[in-house]
């Protein structure tokens, strides 16, 4: 591990000689993509040298055993031994999960669907509970969102929401939100007080480049027609509004949230390209079928995987067991908690699988 890690910290060095030449600065992709490297190898460079120091230290601790101390000093000494031999262990630990093989898809944008689904108004309802949660969270992050396709109810809630969110490692955080999300909760069309269950449905894609999807225009069918709101109301008498359909595979994405009929032609491609991108995965995924189901499950989006209960104020996420009684201020979009313990879950597995192959 030792010899890896070196190897990576000579790796960054050499970028950062790399940046400063001339020649160098002056290739706009050689410096994005030497650049895009060195950030990646940041955090474990960082962390190795922190541990060459404290290996350093320790070592410098031990041999101060060896010299003529007083009682006072070198109890000390032991102390500082002590401090230091648990903090080698906590980076040990560190430095083996920053050299996982990471997930290649992790620092992408994505494409999120919500979809009410059993519960009808109900349903629809939570279905914009979950995009204000998200838009939130993405707020929190410092990421952008952007609205691609809306269908909405007369109450106000969405059959279908299709977003965007972008910012740097979108993926690595939202990959496991996709599932069925349940909401237990008095419905407000309810004057008797009884409490109902529905559903909506959560979809992350990654977003694809033009490079990892391929698509042709004679496999498409583009069509044009009058953008409409809440209640079908329209938002403008100009054909603005898109729709693209992938022939082929018969995906269809519809996009009027700009008054642009070319920027929702862009805006539908990306989530058409998406979700072509998310078939061809679940294809190499089926490929690997020896490959280890992670406890935070497949991301099937008929999968449920977490409950949200309004009358104990109460979040479960079904698949780690975790359940947390602040429900305000999850759906406020502070998920901070759930998605560290998923992704600490997920690298936990691999770590595991890396053992066993091992």
């Amino acid at each position: 591990m030792i010899d890896r890690l070196q190897a990576l910290e000579d790796r960054y060095n050499k970028l950062s000689d790399l940046l400063c030449d001339p020649e160098i600065a002056s290739d706009p992709k050689k410096l994005r993509d030497y650049g895009k490297e060195q950030s990646d190898l940041e955090e474990t460079v960082n962390v190795f040298r922190e541990y060459k120091e404290v290996v350093q230290g320790l070592a410098d601790a031990k041999s101060m055993l060896g010299e003529k101390l007083d009682d006072e000093m070198r109890d000390l000494v032991k102390m500082e031994i002590d401090e230091l031999s648990e903090r080698e262990e906590d980076l040990q630990a560190r430095m083996t999960i920053l050299l996982l093989p990471k997930d290649p898809l992790d620092e992408k944008n994505v494409i999120v669907e919500i979809r009410g689904a059993a519960g009808g108004d109900e349903a629809a309802l939570f279905a914009g509970d979950l995009f204000k949660m998200y838009t939130a969270y993405a707020e929190r992050q410092g990421w952008k969102t952007e609205t691609v396709e809306a269908s909405y109810t007369e109450l106000g809630g969405f059959r279908e929401v299709v977003f965007q969110i972008i910012g740097k490692g979108a993926y690595s955080k939202l990959k496991f939100e996709s599932g069925a999300h349940r909401v237990q909760r008095v419905p407000t069309t309810d004057s008797g007080g009884r409490i109902h269950t529905s559903t909506a449905t959560v979809a992350v894609l990654p977003e694809a480049e033009d490079v990892e999807v391929e698509i042709h225009d004679k496999d498409l069918r583009v069509d044009t027609f009058c953008s409409s709101g809440p209640g079908g109301q329209s938002v403008n008498t100009t054909q603005s509004a898109v729709r693209i359909t992938h022939v082929p595979t018969g995906v269809s994405v519809s996009c009027q949230d700009e008054k642009s009929q070319i920027k929702n032609k862009e805006r539908a491609m990306k989530v058409l390209r998406a979700r072509l991108f998310e078939i061809e995965l679940k294809k190499q995924q089926e490929a690997a079928a020896s490959a280890r189901k992670s406890a935070v499950g497949t991301g099937d989006r008929s999968e449920r995987i977490r409950t949200y209960n309004f009358p104990q104020s109460r979040v479960t996420d079904h698949r780690i067991g975790l359940t947390l009684h602040k429900l305000d201020y999850i759906l406020a979009g502070d998920l901070d908690e759930i998605i560290n313990t998923l992704i600490q879950v997920e690298r936990t597995d691999a770590l595991k699988a890396q053992n066993e192959e091992e």
